[in-house]
């Protein structure tokens, strides 16, 4: 009863006046970051391209958004060249010590969750779920965290019966394989992830004038 008395209010007021409460900038904004670190993912995901395939479009849209970004390949064999080969144990580095090798104002953490395409008897599904967390590397503060979870699907059609849909699935695997739609969908995930207008970065200060 209560429920459906909350949603009649809902209705009642609009839905502005039950939207989720925005994100606060404010220690984003203090802190004003105009360097940031990227380590590599933690892939919780069962595929093991979930660290690297993530991390190859990281860069850009952070970078377009006005920041200075590290490169990513060479923070990582630096990281690997000091004994940290996995990242979870990159993760675990002090940031006084990241900031002291590299100077950087901020340190981004992220996770991947789900990666990957599974194929089915006459489907398949290519997911990509990831999380991040941008940390002050000066004083320890969480600026920013933001999640996004895309998926993609495809059936075999229903005109062709079913030996044509595993067959169009059979051929579909065998694209997937040269061309990786994971990292495809993990690119436009990192696009929504720090770009998105109500949810992503803040504008840094190499934000070129549009």
């Amino acid at each position: 009863m209560r429920q459906r008395i909350a949603i009649l209010f809902c209705m009642a007021v609009g839905l502005t006046g039950c939207a989720t409460a925005p994100k606060d900038y404010s220690a984003f904004a203090a802190s004003a970051p105009k360097s940031i670190l990227i380590l590599p993912p933690v892939n919780q995901s069962v595929d093991l391209s979930g660290t690297y395939g993530p991390l190859s479009t990281m860069s850009s849209p952070i970078a377009e958004m006005g920041y200075y970004v590290f490169p990513v390949e060479v923070v990582d064999r630096l990281l690997k060249e000091n004994g940290f080969t996995q990242s979870a144990e990159m993760h675990q580095i002090p940031l006084d010590k990241l900031r002291a090798v590299t100077g950087a104002d901020a340190v981004l953490y992220p996770t991947v969750s789900e990666y990957g395409s599974k194929y089915q008897l006459i489907a398949s599904t290519t997911k990509v779920h990831m999380s991040a967390r941008l940390v002050d590397a000066r004083t320890g503060t969480t600026l920013w965290e933001n999640k996004v979870a895309l998926e993609k699907g495809a059936t075999g059609s229903n005109q062709i019966g079913l030996l044509g849909k595993l067959v169009e699935v059979a051929i579909a695997q065998i694209a997937n394989s040269v061309s990786d739609p994971s990292r495809q969908l993990a690119a436009e995930a990192n696009v929504q992830l720090f770009t998105d207008k109500k949810t992503g970065l803040l504008v840094g200060p190499y934000r070129k004038q549009q």
